[in-house]
């Protein structure tokens, strides 16, 4: 699936949302974890459930978003309802994302975790491209410092795989940015197992950001991965589109016996699954952001679990 595959489907199921909080408890058995915190890279603990920054920009994650008020108001409220890991990215927009993030957050508080990426370009509405040449990737991350008005970024991941460049000299150049104090930790997008096994040899990852939901597990042994050796697993499009589902399945039975949405349940399960998986889901609804609060507070029952689990075959 390409980016924009992915955004014109959450744009048709309005599948990508925000819940925010905490859940209790610690454990790492799937299904099970319900730990509340994590930290990445070992020194910055971050609430498991973040916030992704793209949605709140213009139509085609491109411009600034129809309401920038808005935009503002649901950026700060995010934050007033405990979530301090925001994932932005230079491309949504582009530029507009981290602008807005700034406007609305900067002087940021203490303990707000702001992570972005570089390494995909936008020629257009809908159109991505990579591009991780060493020196892209450089003025890429002097322009998010500049936008987010920080001397350093806590967390710069790598948007995705350049075909026409080695990740080894991709993940040099972040290194060096690193070396010079204007990343704390770098973290990687869109990478299959391979892909991060060559970053480690050049660079400390500390997290890896793939697609992965209920319905779509391509990434389950990346995620295995990232329990077995403590990374961050920051999924996107974490909800999924709920196709070909029948109208009568473990996901609605759920949502009926808890009084809530699919939308959360969704969340809940990813949260229950490992303790490693932070998921970043965004809206640019204040509507959705405080009913969706409430899916911090959904414990699925283990029977619960199992039967959503099953539902990728």
């Amino acid at each position: 699936m390409t980016r924009r595959t992915f955004i014109e489907m959450s744009a048709a199921t309005g599948a990508v949302i925000l819940a925010g909080g905490k859940l209790l408890g610690s454990t790492s058995a799937p299904g099970t974890a319900s730990n509340v915190t994590f930290k990445i890279g070992g020194d910055l603990e971050v609430n498991r459930l973040g916030f992704g920054a793209m949605r709140i920009t213009g139509d085609g994650v491109w411009g600034w978003p129809p309401d920038r008020a808005n935009a503002v108001k649901v950026l700060k409220r995010a934050v007033d309802l405990g979530v301090n890991l925001i994932d932005t990215a230079d491309a949504y927009g582009p530029e507009t994302s981290e602008l807005l993030i700034a406007e609305a957050l900067h002087p940021y508080p203490k303990g707000l975790v702001i992570a972005t990426k570089g390494g995909l370009t936008r020629p257009g509405p809908g159109q991505w491209v990579p591009n991780c040449r060493p020196d892209h990737l450089k003025q890429a991350l002097d322009g998010s410092l500049k936008r987010l008005r920080l001397d350093r970024i806590d967390l710069y991941q790598l948007h995705t795989v350049d075909s026409k460049v080695p990740i080894e000299e991709s993940v040099g150049a972040l290194k060096q940015m690193q070396d010079a104090g204007k990343v704390r930790h770098i973290g990687l997008s869109n990478v299959d197992r391979k892909e991060i096994d060559r970053a480690r040899k050049i660079a400390p990852i500390v997290s890896v950001q793939n697609r992965y939901n209920i319905q779509d597990r391509e990434s389950e042994d990346v995620l295995v991965y990232c329990e077995k050796e403590k990374l961050g697993f920051l999924p996107w499009f974490p909800i999924g589109g709920g196709r070909g589902l029948k109208a009568e399945n473990p996901l609605n039975t759920a949502a009926k016996a808890h009084g809530v949405s699919v939308f959360q349940v969704a969340l809940a399960w990813l949260l229950q699954r490992s303790s490693v998986m932070l998921p970043i889901p965004g809206t640019s609804s204040l509507a959705h952001l405080e009913e969706n609060v409430a899916a911090a507070k959904l414990e699925l029952t283990p029977e619960e679990w199992k039967a959503i689990d099953a539902i990728a075959g």
